[in-house]
């Protein structure tokens, strides 16, 4: 019976483990998602950004500052997303950059433009965690960086980040199936933030409506991206929340292609996949 009993009984904490939460910063609400599936509630987590924030002007309220200076953990995005970063945090808080780990692409240094203009993301594309398989090094990361602090529950993390990386990968295997019979299929979008998820699942982007982002196109840019899209008979327009409205309007109207709204950020990082993967089948299924 008392082996029984053992079996049932919570591990008690190693000698010197701190049983208080390791109190950690992300710069993002996916990043938070991802953290919170490797360190579960061992973990306070804080993402200085909600889903439908802008990260590139992000203004730090300062409860958010005092909780930033007084993390164990900061979890960023990294290459040149958070252009304020670097000016709040405080020295001798640790701090895992999840893009030196990812599969990055766009990583010619720098980015011009024709005009001659630098790349916001001069340093590669930072929206890596848009394929799902980049969750494998981000994780990975955050697991490295989590152990630094509580060695001692290395295996406990290491078991949350193994399961959640095994549904994730069921889930990857569906959403696959289901944009099977799409790939290759030509699309815009408004925003440069697709490329990741497109080239996981196939998808050909043709153009990029915004020749920086925020900045409208101008008419001469809009006429090229006209033609370009009739000669490339692109069938989808993919368009960010936070895309302006009328701009979307225009360029369905006129470029001949259905539009859809894709998230880029998510509290729930799975959810936030599937939904997207339902988003995007639902506009291009003819029916």
């Amino acid at each position: 019976m008392a082996l029984a009993l053992a079996t049932f009984l919570p591990a008690a904490p190693h000698i010197g483990q701190s049983l208080e939460k390791i109190r950690v910063i992300t710069t993002s609400a996916d990043l938070k998602s991802l953290a919170e599936a490797v360190g579960g509630d061992r973990l306070a987590v804080e993402s200085l950004t909600a889903p439908e924030q802008d990260p590139h002007t992000l203004e730090v309220k300062p409860a958010q500052l005092a909780r930033l200076r007084n993390a164990e953990l900061i979890v960023r995005i990294g290459l040149d997303h958070e252009p304020w970063l670097a000016r709040l945090s405080s020295p001798g808080v640790p701090v895992v950059d999840a893009s030196k780990s990812a599969r990055l692409l766009q990583t010619e240094v720098p980015r011009l433009r024709v005009e001659r203009r630098a790349h916001v993301h001069a340093f590669g594309n930072t929206h890596y965690w848009l394929d799902p398989r980049n969750a494998h090094p981000i994780t990975a990361a955050i697991l490295a960086g989590l152990v630094a602090l509580r060695p001692g529950e290395k295996a406990a993390f290491e078991a949350n980040r193994d399961r959640f990386l095994s549904r994730l990968e069921e889930r990857i295997a569906v959403w696959e199936k289901t944009l099977e019979r799409y790939r290759g299929t030509k699309v815009v979008v408004v925003h440069d933030s697709w490329a990741y998820f497109a080239d996981r699942f196939g998808l050909q982007i043709v153009a990029a409506a915004e020749p920086h982002p925020g900045v409208p196109p101008s008419p001469a840019e809009l006429a090229t991206l006209f033609k370009r899209m009739r000669e490339s008979q692109v069938r989808v327009l993919i368009a960010d929340p936070h895309a302006n409205p009328a701009l979307v309007r225009q360029i369905t109207e006129k470029g001949g292609a259905k539009p859809v709204t894709l998230l880029p950020s998510g509290t729930d990082y799975i959810a936030l996949l599937e939904e997207n993967v339902k988003r995007l089948s639902a506009s291009l299924n003819p029916d």
